[in-house]
Protein backbone atom coordinates (compact mmCIF):
# COMPACT_ATOMS: atom_id res chain seq x y z
CA UNK A 1 0.00 0.00 0.00
CA UNK A 2 1.45 3.39 -0.99
CA UNK A 3 0.23 6.98 -0.75
CA UNK A 4 1.73 10.29 -1.82
CA UNK A 5 0.90 11.75 1.62
CA UNK A 6 0.36 9.91 4.90
CA UNK A 7 -0.79 11.87 7.95
CA UNK A 8 -0.61 10.39 11.45
CA UNK A 9 -3.39 11.90 13.56
CA UNK A 10 -6.89 13.21 12.82
CA UNK A 11 -7.40 16.00 15.31
CA UNK A 12 -7.19 19.68 14.38
CA UNK A 13 -3.66 19.52 12.95
CA UNK A 14 -4.02 16.28 11.00
CA UNK A 15 -7.47 17.11 9.69
CA UNK A 16 -6.44 20.57 8.46
CA UNK A 17 -3.24 19.24 6.87
CA UNK A 18 -5.25 16.72 4.86
CA UNK A 19 -7.71 19.37 3.68
CA UNK A 20 -4.88 21.74 2.67
CA UNK A 21 -2.95 18.94 0.95
CA UNK A 22 -5.95 18.05 -1.21
CA UNK A 23 -6.72 21.67 -2.07
CA UNK A 24 -3.16 22.46 -3.15
CA UNK A 25 -2.34 19.04 -4.63
CA UNK A 26 -5.68 17.57 -5.79
CA UNK A 27 -4.02 14.78 -7.80
CA UNK A 28 -2.03 13.44 -4.84
CA UNK A 29 -3.30 10.46 -2.83
CA UNK A 30 -3.72 11.22 0.87
CA UNK A 31 -4.23 8.85 3.80
CA UNK A 32 -5.05 9.88 7.37
CA UNK A 33 -4.34 7.29 10.06
CA UNK A 34 -6.23 7.82 13.32
CA UNK A 35 -5.76 5.74 16.43
CA UNK A 36 -9.24 6.24 17.91
CA UNK A 37 -12.38 5.22 16.09
CA UNK A 38 -14.17 8.17 17.71
CA UNK A 39 -12.33 11.51 17.84
CA UNK A 40 -13.06 14.50 20.07
CA UNK A 41 -13.08 18.24 19.40
CA UNK A 42 -10.31 19.14 21.90
CA UNK A 43 -11.50 22.63 22.84
CA UNK A 44 -15.02 21.34 23.46
CA UNK A 45 -14.03 18.67 26.00
CA UNK A 46 -14.66 20.77 29.16
CA UNK A 47 -18.25 21.32 28.03
CA UNK A 48 -19.16 17.62 28.09
CA UNK A 49 -19.49 17.96 31.87
CA UNK A 50 -22.12 20.70 31.98
CA UNK A 51 -23.30 22.37 28.78
CA UNK A 52 -23.54 19.29 26.54
CA UNK A 53 -26.06 16.55 27.20
CA UNK A 54 -23.59 13.85 26.20
CA UNK A 55 -19.95 13.24 25.31
CA UNK A 56 -21.32 12.44 21.85
CA UNK A 57 -22.10 16.15 21.38
CA UNK A 58 -18.35 16.84 21.10
CA UNK A 59 -17.41 14.23 18.50
CA UNK A 60 -15.11 15.29 15.64
CA UNK A 61 -16.33 13.40 12.53
CA UNK A 62 -13.08 13.31 10.54
CA UNK A 63 -14.55 11.15 7.77
CA UNK A 64 -17.32 13.69 7.15
CA UNK A 65 -14.73 16.30 6.18
CA UNK A 66 -12.17 14.08 4.49
CA UNK A 67 -13.97 11.48 2.42
CA UNK A 68 -15.78 14.00 0.13
CA UNK A 69 -12.31 15.37 -0.73
CA UNK A 70 -11.03 11.95 -1.71
CA UNK A 71 -8.91 11.48 1.44
CA UNK A 72 -8.74 7.91 2.76
CA UNK A 73 -9.10 7.34 6.49
CA UNK A 74 -7.67 4.32 8.35
CA UNK A 75 -8.39 3.55 11.99
CA UNK A 76 -5.20 1.91 13.27
CA UNK A 77 -2.20 2.76 15.43
CA UNK A 78 1.14 3.62 13.88
CA UNK A 79 3.80 1.77 15.84
CA UNK A 80 6.86 2.65 13.76
CA UNK A 81 8.12 5.23 11.30
CA UNK A 82 10.91 4.00 9.04
CA UNK A 83 12.26 7.31 7.75
CA UNK A 84 14.87 5.80 5.41
CA UNK A 85 12.56 3.28 3.77
CA UNK A 86 9.67 5.79 3.80
CA UNK A 87 7.31 3.38 5.54
CA UNK A 88 4.97 3.39 8.51
CA UNK A 89 4.02 0.18 10.27
CA UNK A 90 0.82 -0.25 12.24
CA UNK A 91 -0.46 -2.31 15.15
CA UNK A 92 -2.61 -4.40 12.79
CA UNK A 93 0.46 -5.40 10.77
CA UNK A 94 0.03 -3.02 7.83
CA UNK A 95 3.04 -1.52 6.08
CA UNK A 96 2.28 1.71 4.24
CA UNK A 97 4.70 3.54 1.97
CA UNK A 98 4.67 7.32 1.57
CA UNK A 99 6.31 10.11 -0.37
CA UNK A 100 5.58 12.74 2.30
CA UNK A 101 4.70 12.07 5.93
CA UNK A 102 3.05 14.42 8.43
CA UNK A 103 3.19 13.74 12.16
CA UNK A 104 0.21 15.24 14.00
CA UNK A 105 0.20 13.04 17.08
CA UNK A 106 -0.86 15.74 19.55
CA UNK A 107 -0.30 15.61 23.28
CA UNK A 108 -1.37 13.77 26.43
CA UNK A 109 -2.11 14.97 29.97
CA UNK A 110 0.68 15.07 32.52
CA UNK A 111 -0.11 12.28 34.98
CA UNK A 112 0.09 13.02 38.69
CA UNK A 113 2.91 11.33 40.56
CA UNK A 114 1.84 12.14 44.10
CA UNK A 115 1.40 9.34 46.64
CA UNK A 116 -2.18 8.16 46.40
CA UNK A 117 -2.64 9.16 42.76
CA UNK A 118 -3.38 5.51 41.94
CA UNK A 119 -6.59 5.64 44.02
CA UNK A 120 -9.97 5.37 42.34
CA UNK A 121 -11.61 8.69 41.63
CA UNK A 122 -8.45 10.41 40.34
CA UNK A 123 -8.69 11.70 36.77
CA UNK A 124 -6.91 13.76 34.12
CA UNK A 125 -8.55 15.37 31.05
CA UNK A 126 -7.45 13.46 27.93
CA UNK A 127 -8.87 13.57 24.40
CA UNK A 128 -10.24 10.06 24.85
CA UNK A 129 -13.90 9.37 24.05
CA UNK A 130 -14.36 6.24 26.17
CA UNK A 131 -12.39 7.59 29.11
CA UNK A 132 -14.46 10.79 29.06
CA UNK A 133 -17.74 8.87 28.98
CA UNK A 134 -16.85 7.04 32.21
CA UNK A 135 -15.39 10.21 33.71
CA UNK A 136 -18.60 12.16 33.02
CA UNK A 137 -20.73 9.50 34.73
CA UNK A 138 -18.46 9.58 37.77
CA UNK A 139 -18.79 13.38 37.99
CA UNK A 140 -22.57 12.98 38.20
CA UNK A 141 -22.33 10.88 41.39
CA UNK A 142 -19.62 12.91 43.13
CA UNK A 143 -20.42 15.90 45.35
CA UNK A 144 -17.02 17.32 46.41
CA UNK A 145 -14.64 17.78 43.51
CA UNK A 146 -11.10 19.14 43.76
CA UNK A 147 -9.43 20.31 40.54
CA UNK A 148 -5.66 20.72 40.73
CA UNK A 149 -4.44 23.39 38.31
CA UNK A 150 -4.99 27.02 37.37
CA UNK A 151 -4.88 26.95 33.58
CA UNK A 152 -7.57 27.17 30.93
CA UNK A 153 -8.74 23.55 31.11
CA UNK A 154 -8.90 23.54 34.91
CA UNK A 155 -11.03 26.70 34.98
CA UNK A 156 -13.32 25.61 32.18
CA UNK A 157 -13.89 22.14 33.64
CA UNK A 158 -14.50 23.63 37.09
CA UNK A 159 -16.98 26.16 35.75
CA UNK A 160 -18.87 23.45 33.85
CA UNK A 161 -19.05 21.06 36.81
CA UNK A 162 -20.24 23.87 39.05
CA UNK A 163 -23.27 24.22 36.74
CA UNK A 164 -24.33 20.78 38.03
CA UNK A 165 -24.51 22.15 41.57
CA UNK A 166 -21.36 20.35 42.75
CA UNK A 167 -18.98 21.60 45.44
CA UNK A 168 -15.97 22.59 43.33
CA UNK A 169 -12.55 23.61 44.64
CA UNK A 170 -9.72 24.86 42.41
CA UNK A 171 -6.33 24.16 43.98
CA UNK A 172 -3.76 26.57 42.52
CA UNK A 173 -0.03 26.94 43.23
CA UNK A 174 0.29 30.66 42.46
CA UNK A 175 -2.43 32.48 40.50
CA UNK A 176 -4.98 31.69 37.83
CA UNK A 177 -3.92 31.76 34.16
CA UNK A 178 -0.53 33.15 35.15
CA UNK A 179 1.23 32.14 31.92
CA UNK A 180 -1.17 34.10 29.73
CA UNK A 181 -2.42 37.04 31.81
CA UNK A 182 -1.10 39.69 34.17
CA UNK A 183 -2.27 39.78 37.82
CA UNK A 184 -5.18 42.20 37.33
CA UNK A 185 -6.82 39.80 34.86
CA UNK A 186 -6.16 36.82 37.13
CA UNK A 187 -7.89 38.69 39.92
CA UNK A 188 -10.82 39.51 37.66
CA UNK A 189 -11.48 35.86 36.79
CA UNK A 190 -10.93 34.69 40.38
CA UNK A 191 -13.60 37.10 41.60
CA UNK A 192 -16.02 35.80 38.97
CA UNK A 193 -15.32 32.18 39.92
CA UNK A 194 -15.84 32.90 43.62
CA UNK A 195 -19.10 34.68 42.81
CA UNK A 196 -20.10 31.54 40.94
CA UNK A 197 -19.57 29.53 44.14
CA UNK A 198 -16.25 27.93 43.22
CA UNK A 199 -13.66 27.74 46.00
CA UNK A 200 -10.18 28.92 45.03
CA UNK A 201 -7.48 27.57 47.35
CA UNK A 202 -3.76 28.33 47.08
CA UNK A 203 -1.36 25.55 47.95
CA UNK A 204 0.48 22.46 46.72
CA UNK A 205 -0.46 18.79 46.86
CA UNK A 206 1.56 16.55 49.15
CA UNK A 207 -0.47 13.37 48.75
CA UNK A 208 -3.94 11.96 48.19
CA UNK A 209 -5.61 10.09 51.02
CA UNK A 210 -8.13 7.26 50.98
CA UNK A 211 -8.49 3.50 51.15
CA UNK A 212 -9.38 2.28 47.67
CA UNK A 213 -11.10 5.51 46.67
CA UNK A 214 -9.76 9.04 47.09
CA UNK A 215 -11.21 10.85 50.11
CA UNK A 216 -8.92 13.82 50.78
CA UNK A 217 -6.18 15.93 49.28
CA UNK A 218 -3.44 16.76 51.78
CA UNK A 219 -1.46 19.92 51.08
CA UNK A 220 2.19 20.56 51.81
CA UNK A 221 1.22 22.95 54.63
CA UNK A 222 -0.87 20.25 56.32
CA UNK A 223 -4.34 21.38 55.26
CA UNK A 224 -6.70 18.72 53.97
CA UNK A 225 -9.42 19.14 51.36
CA UNK A 226 -12.25 16.56 51.34
CA UNK A 227 -12.83 15.08 47.88
CA UNK A 228 -15.02 12.46 46.25
CA UNK A 229 -13.22 13.13 42.98
CA UNK A 230 -9.86 14.72 42.13
CA UNK A 231 -9.08 16.07 38.66
CA UNK A 232 -5.50 16.90 37.72
CA UNK A 233 -5.13 19.54 35.02
CA UNK A 234 -1.42 20.27 35.35
CA UNK A 235 -0.38 20.44 31.73
CA UNK A 236 0.15 18.29 28.67
CA UNK A 237 3.19 16.60 27.11
CA UNK A 238 3.83 16.22 23.38
CA UNK A 239 3.44 12.74 21.89
CA UNK A 240 6.90 12.36 20.37
CA UNK A 241 7.73 8.69 20.85
CA UNK A 242 7.32 7.82 17.17
CA UNK A 243 9.55 10.73 16.16
CA UNK A 244 12.23 9.83 18.72
CA UNK A 245 12.31 6.20 17.59
CA UNK A 246 12.51 7.30 13.96
CA UNK A 247 15.64 9.33 14.70
CA UNK A 248 14.10 12.75 14.16
CA UNK A 249 15.44 15.73 16.05
CA UNK A 250 13.33 16.15 19.19
CA UNK A 251 13.80 18.59 22.09
CA UNK A 252 12.17 18.79 25.52
CA UNK A 253 9.40 20.88 23.93
CA UNK A 254 8.60 18.61 20.99
CA UNK A 255 9.65 17.76 17.44
CA UNK A 256 11.99 20.31 15.86
CA UNK A 257 10.73 21.84 12.60
CA UNK A 258 11.84 24.60 10.28
CA UNK A 259 9.62 27.52 9.22
CA UNK A 260 7.72 25.29 6.77
CA UNK A 261 7.09 22.59 9.39
CA UNK A 262 9.73 20.24 7.92
CA UNK A 263 11.48 18.05 10.47
CA UNK A 264 15.17 17.04 10.39
CA UNK A 265 14.07 14.60 7.64
CA UNK A 266 12.89 16.99 4.87
CA UNK A 267 10.14 14.65 3.61
CA UNK A 268 8.65 14.37 7.10
CA UNK A 269 6.60 17.28 8.45
CA UNK A 270 5.12 17.79 11.92
CA UNK A 271 2.36 20.08 13.21
CA UNK A 272 0.46 20.89 16.39
CA UNK A 273 0.96 19.96 20.02
CA UNK A 274 3.78 17.51 19.25
CA UNK A 275 5.97 20.30 17.79
CA UNK A 276 8.49 22.62 19.45
CA UNK A 277 7.49 26.27 19.03
CA UNK A 278 9.62 29.39 19.16
CA UNK A 279 8.46 32.60 20.74
CA UNK A 280 7.64 35.37 18.27
CA UNK A 281 9.71 38.01 20.08
CA UNK A 282 12.60 36.12 21.68
CA UNK A 283 12.97 33.06 19.49
CA UNK A 284 13.19 30.90 22.62
CA UNK A 285 11.73 27.39 22.32
CA UNK A 286 8.60 26.59 24.30
CA UNK A 287 5.56 24.34 24.33
CA UNK A 288 2.31 25.72 22.92
CA UNK A 289 -0.76 23.50 22.68
CA UNK A 290 -3.61 25.25 20.92
CA UNK A 291 -5.90 23.97 18.17
CA UNK A 292 -5.66 27.38 16.46
CA UNK A 293 -1.86 27.09 16.35
CA UNK A 294 -2.08 23.50 15.08
CA UNK A 295 -4.35 24.52 12.19
CA UNK A 296 -2.11 27.48 11.28
CA UNK A 297 0.89 25.13 11.09
CA UNK A 298 -1.17 22.53 9.23
CA UNK A 299 -2.06 25.03 6.49
CA UNK A 300 1.63 25.87 6.10
CA UNK A 301 2.62 22.19 5.96
CA UNK A 302 -0.22 21.10 3.66
CA UNK A 303 0.41 23.88 1.16
CA UNK A 304 4.16 23.29 1.04
CA UNK A 305 4.39 19.49 1.01
CA UNK A 306 5.77 19.22 -2.52
CA UNK A 307 6.87 22.79 -3.30
CA UNK A 308 6.93 26.12 -1.49
CA UNK A 309 3.66 27.79 -2.44
CA UNK A 310 2.90 29.73 0.73
CA UNK A 311 5.86 31.73 2.03
CA UNK A 312 5.92 32.04 5.79
CA UNK A 313 7.25 35.43 6.79
CA UNK A 314 8.29 34.48 10.30
CA UNK A 315 8.80 30.98 11.66
CA UNK A 316 8.08 32.08 15.21
CA UNK A 317 4.76 31.61 16.98
CA UNK A 318 2.40 34.03 18.70
CA UNK A 319 0.41 32.48 21.52
CA UNK A 320 -3.21 33.58 21.09
CA UNK A 321 -5.68 32.42 23.75
CA UNK A 322 -9.31 32.84 24.66
CA UNK A 323 -11.64 31.31 27.24
CA UNK A 324 -15.10 31.89 28.69
CA UNK A 325 -15.62 31.07 32.38
CA UNK A 326 -18.14 32.26 34.94
CA UNK A 327 -19.74 34.53 32.34
CA UNK A 328 -16.44 36.29 31.61
CA UNK A 329 -14.52 36.06 28.34
CA UNK A 330 -10.76 36.42 28.61
CA UNK A 331 -8.36 36.60 25.68
CA UNK A 332 -4.65 37.25 25.27
CA UNK A 333 -2.00 37.41 22.56
CA UNK A 334 1.76 37.85 22.68
CA UNK A 335 3.71 38.74 25.81
CA UNK A 336 2.25 39.69 29.17
CA UNK A 337 3.66 42.78 30.87
CA UNK A 338 5.42 40.53 33.39
CA UNK A 339 6.97 38.35 30.66
CA UNK A 340 8.06 41.36 28.58
CA UNK A 341 9.85 42.94 31.53
CA UNK A 342 11.43 39.61 32.42
CA UNK A 343 12.84 39.41 28.88
CA UNK A 344 14.34 42.87 29.30
CA UNK A 345 11.89 44.95 27.29
CA UNK A 346 11.19 48.48 28.49
CA UNK A 347 7.45 48.75 28.11
CA UNK A 348 4.58 51.21 28.02
CA UNK A 349 1.10 49.96 28.89
CA UNK A 350 -2.18 51.41 27.66
CA UNK A 351 -5.70 50.69 28.93
CA UNK A 352 -9.14 51.08 27.40
CA UNK A 353 -12.45 50.32 29.05
CA UNK A 354 -16.10 50.65 28.10
CA UNK A 355 -19.29 48.88 27.00
CA UNK A 356 -19.27 46.72 23.86
CA UNK A 357 -22.58 48.14 22.61
CA UNK A 358 -23.71 51.74 22.19
CA UNK A 359 -25.67 52.94 23.96
CA UNK A 360 -24.99 50.58 26.86
CA UNK A 361 -28.72 50.03 27.46
CA UNK A 362 -28.83 47.07 25.05
CA UNK A 363 -29.57 43.91 27.06
CA UNK A 364 -26.50 41.93 25.92
CA UNK A 365 -24.02 44.71 26.71
CA UNK A 366 -20.81 43.79 28.54
CA UNK A 367 -18.00 45.94 29.90
CA UNK A 368 -14.74 45.33 28.04
CA UNK A 369 -11.27 46.03 29.43
CA UNK A 370 -8.30 46.10 27.05
CA UNK A 371 -4.64 46.16 28.07
CA UNK A 372 -1.98 46.69 25.41
CA UNK A 373 1.77 46.32 26.00
CA UNK A 374 4.17 48.29 23.75
CA UNK A 375 7.94 48.59 23.57
CA UNK A 376 9.08 52.03 24.65
CA UNK A 377 11.79 52.33 21.98
CA UNK A 378 9.56 52.36 18.89
CA UNK A 379 6.11 51.82 20.31
CA UNK A 380 5.65 48.37 18.69
CA UNK A 381 2.95 46.20 20.18
CA UNK A 382 4.24 43.26 22.24
CA UNK A 383 1.07 41.87 23.77
CA UNK A 384 -2.61 42.30 24.48
CA UNK A 385 -5.12 41.14 27.07
CA UNK A 386 -8.89 41.63 27.01
CA UNK A 387 -11.73 40.79 29.39
CA UNK A 388 -15.45 41.23 28.80
CA UNK A 389 -18.26 39.69 26.76
CA UNK A 390 -18.15 37.28 23.86
CA UNK A 391 -17.07 40.00 21.41
CA UNK A 392 -13.63 39.73 23.06
CA UNK A 393 -13.09 36.41 21.25
CA UNK A 394 -12.83 38.19 17.90
CA UNK A 395 -11.23 41.40 19.17
CA UNK A 396 -8.12 39.47 20.19
CA UNK A 397 -7.68 38.28 16.60
CA UNK A 398 -7.30 41.92 15.48
CA UNK A 399 -4.53 42.32 18.00
CA UNK A 400 -2.85 39.03 17.08
CA UNK A 401 -2.57 40.35 13.52
CA UNK A 402 -1.25 43.66 14.88
CA UNK A 403 1.47 41.78 16.76
CA UNK A 404 2.35 39.65 13.74
CA UNK A 405 2.67 42.79 11.60
CA UNK A 406 4.52 44.63 14.39
CA UNK A 407 2.13 47.58 14.39
CA UNK A 408 2.90 50.55 16.59
CA UNK A 409 0.72 52.41 19.08
CA UNK A 410 0.38 55.19 16.50
CA UNK A 411 -0.82 52.77 13.81
CA UNK A 412 -3.36 51.18 16.15
CA UNK A 413 -4.55 54.61 17.30
CA UNK A 414 -5.33 55.49 13.66
CA UNK A 415 -6.90 52.10 12.85
CA UNK A 416 -10.00 52.49 10.68
CA UNK A 417 -12.90 50.49 12.07
CA UNK A 418 -16.55 49.64 11.43
CA UNK A 419 -19.07 50.05 14.26
CA UNK A 420 -22.76 49.42 14.81
CA UNK A 421 -24.83 49.99 17.98
CA UNK A 422 -25.97 46.35 18.18
CA UNK A 423 -22.56 44.86 17.40
CA UNK A 424 -19.67 46.94 18.72
CA UNK A 425 -18.49 49.59 21.11
CA UNK A 426 -18.96 53.22 20.16
CA UNK A 427 -16.45 54.58 17.61
CA UNK A 428 -15.78 57.31 20.17
CA UNK A 429 -14.79 54.80 22.85
CA UNK A 430 -13.60 51.72 20.93
CA UNK A 431 -11.44 50.04 23.56
CA UNK A 432 -8.48 49.06 21.35
CA UNK A 433 -8.16 52.65 20.15
CA UNK A 434 -8.54 53.94 23.71
CA UNK A 435 -5.71 51.71 24.91
CA UNK A 436 -3.49 52.74 22.00
CA UNK A 437 -4.24 56.41 22.73
CA UNK A 438 -3.40 55.90 26.42
CA UNK A 439 -0.07 54.29 25.53
CA UNK A 440 0.71 56.90 22.88
CA UNK A 441 0.19 59.71 25.36
CA UNK A 442 2.61 58.00 27.77
CA UNK A 443 5.15 57.51 25.02
CA UNK A 444 4.94 61.19 24.12
CA UNK A 445 5.20 62.34 27.74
Amino acid sequence: MKYDVVIIGASAGGLTTAIAAKRFYPDKSVLVIKREDVGMIPCGIPYVFGTFESVDDDILPAEKFLEPLGVDVLTDEVTEIDARAKLVRTASGKEIAWEKLVIATGSKPVKPEFPGSELEGVYTVPKDYRYLKGFRERVKTAERIVIVGGGFIALEVGDEIRKLGKDVTLLVRSRLLRNSFDPEFSKMVEERLRDRGINVVYGEVERLLGNEHVEKVRLVDGRELPADLVIFSIGYRPNVELAVNAGLRVTRYGIWTDEYMRTSYPDIFAVGDCVEHRDFFTGKPYGLMLASTATFEARIAGANLFKLQIVRENRRTIGVYSTHVAGLTLAAAGLTEEAAKKEGFEVIVGYGKGPDRHPAKFPDTSMVTVKLIFSRDRGAILGAQIAGGKSVGEMINILALAIQKRLTASELYTLQIATHPLLTASPVGYQILQAAEDALAKLRA
